[in-house]
């Protein structure tokens, strides 16, 4: 808490000027709000200290970071934060091995309007994990042509995200190969042929050299990304051989599955030093691994990771509304205004469209629901768009009115309704209405029409399409991998700096936060006997 920096008047001036360009639209309705408590004012839970085991894991980092440190005092904020998660890992692991669960508490029903859409969780078999897999799809144009091990979704997505940034205000991160170690301490299976300790050590013995502050926090980061994997194995091997029964949930309450989220991502997008301690910059920073948990819990509950929140002890109208400023954020970021102000604003928008755009998204698997909800009166359509700034430090308030709508498409906007009403006239007045809405957040959009046409005809109309069709597992399995397949065949067309931005701003709202809600329709989670090998774990 002490490090983080209040709103800035900048920040404060561009939410207002979206907040009046919005109003424009008509006179203001009437409104209902919900409160999300500060998760780092809240109580934290006592964790059992870490074993014999766990305090040898400290110790090893700890010797990595002094030396870090010494040849680099201006990242000792990022070295604290670097201790402190691990500190908590383990001792949230031991917790979770050693502590009977906790019964649950038998809560009333939640009458607020997001708990009463909440979605009826599917049972799970082992078909449904085999999208999850490391390398994820290679992408064919590759982003950094000449660097083999950047070909593949994980890392080119994260230089798509840097580049997304740096065209607003360029910090040179684009293509700074030496602040990417990171990848490869986190993604080591991406590529089987590097040897992450070489290069570890390699990078370390540059220390006093011409390394960057950067390049010292991204080491930072790495050695976060190794501890965290050496403790999940570490736990994950103790359950498999029987001397330790792990439950499929997890001791995290809301404070502390915020702050290991918050950091868990802080390592991973690292804006530049005057915003990286920023409110609004750490609560982007969360919200993005909300939705990175919202997708992954299939997944996570057979591997076990401990910062999976759905798995947390937390109450479901929480995750309710952690799901809903998820979503709150994303159209937000739909919003001009949402990017001058701070560097790293295209995070949430940008993990979206990739996770639609690799199949690694729960988006069109899970959320293919036969039938789809009523839009009238539905309180997700009318979330209205929030930075969700004070979700780590005073709280944040959403408010649920309703939504403001265009009174005209734009010229290639219109084209997009045109080609879905030809082919598509089913969908087409869910789909015609969803860009009047996306355009009211946005404003005109000048997007390409041939690829953004091209992705949404086999994403999100092919989605809304198996909904209204006869239940159908395999017809829902084609369009997730399929999503994979137009993602490597489009993604390049993302990098356009004309277009660009505009179609990542245009898939994110559907991927995000158009009606049918596939991303809120990824929110549950039941637990069940399923049993495979450790996937990712």
């Amino acid at each position: 808490m002490k490090h983080i920096d209040g709103s800035t008047e900048q920040y404060r001036r561009s939410q207002n000027a979206a907040q009046q360009r919005l109003n424009a639209f008509g006179s203001p309705h009437s409104s209902t709000t919900l409160h999300v408590e500060g998760a780092l004012h809240l109580a934290r839970p006592a964790f059992l200290p870490p074993d014999e085991e766990g305090y040898a894991r400290l110790r090893h980092l700890d010797t990595s970071l002094r030396m870090i440190e010494a040849a680099f005092p201006q990242v000792s904020t990022d070295i604290e934060v670097c201790r402190l998660t691990c500190t908590m890992l383990e001792g949230a692991w031991r917790s979770r091995a050693l502590t009977p669960p906790r019964e649950e508490e038998q809560t009333s029903v939640c009458a607020c309007p997001l708990c009463r859409r909440l979605p009826t969780p599917p049972a799970r078999t082992l078909d449904d994990y085999r999208w999850r897999q490391s390398a994820g799809r290679p992408l064919t144009v590759k982003t950094w042509p000449n660097r083999r091990e950047l070909d593949s979704v994980l890392t080119g997505g994260w230089s798509w995200t840097r580049q997304m940034n740096d065209l607003e205000r360029d910090l040179g991160h684009r293509h700074r190969f030496e602040d990417d170690i990171l990848v490869f301490h986190e993604y080591k299976r991406v590529i089987d042929t590097i040897d992450t300790t070489r290069l570890t050590q390699h990078v370390e013995g540059r220390l006093a050299e011409n390394f960057s502050t950067n390049s010292a926090r991204a080491l930072v980061s790495g050695l976060f990304a190794a501890h965290k994997r050496s403790v999940d194995e570490y736990w994950l091997q103790q359950h498999d051989a029987g001397s330790v029964v792990l439950p499929q949930t997890n001791p995290l309450n809301q404070s502390t599955y915020s702050a290991l989220q918050m950091l868990d991502c802080l390592f991973w997008h690292v804006a530049p030093d005057t915003e990286l301690w920023q409110e609004e910059n750490l609560a982007s920073l969360l919200l993005c691994r909300v939705i990175d948990d919202m997708a992954d819990v299939r997944a996570d509950a057979l591997t076990g990771e401990i910062s999976n929140f759905w798995l947390a002890d937390m109450p479901a109208h929480t995750k309710a509304l952690y799901a809903a400023c998820a979503i709150a954020l994303v159209k937000y970021g739909c919003m001009p205004e949402a990017h001058s102000p701070m560097w790293n604003t295209w995070l949430m928008t940008t993990t979206v469209v990739w996770m639609g755009l690799t199949g690694r998204h729960a988006l069109w698997f899970d959320g293919i629901t036969q039938g789809l909800p009523p839009a009238e009166e539905c309180p997700l359509c009318d979330l209205q768009p929030n930075p969700c700034t004070g979700i780590l430090t005073h709280g944040t308030t959403l408010t649920i009115a309703p939504r403001p709508t265009a009174p005209a498409l734009s010229t290639r906007a219109v084209e997009l309704s045109a080609r879905c009403r030809a082919q598509y006239p089913r969908t087409w007045p869910l789909f015609d209405a969803e860009l009047h809405a996306f355009e009211a957040l946005h404003g005109p959009w000048y997007g390409n029409t041939d690829s953004t046409w091209e992705i949404l005809r086999r994403t999100y109309i092919a989605a809304v399409e198996a909904s209204s069709a006869a239940p159908s597992t395999d017809r829902a399995r084609h369009v997730q991998q399929d999503a994979g397949v137009v993602g490597s065949e489009r993604f390049h067309t993302l990098h356009d700096p004309q277009t660009g931005r505009e179609d990542t701003a245009l898939l994110a709202y559907m991927f995000g936060c158009a009606h049918p809600h596939f991303l809120w329709n990824a929110t549950g989670h039941r637990p069940t006997g399923v049993a495979g090998d450790w996937l990712d774990g």
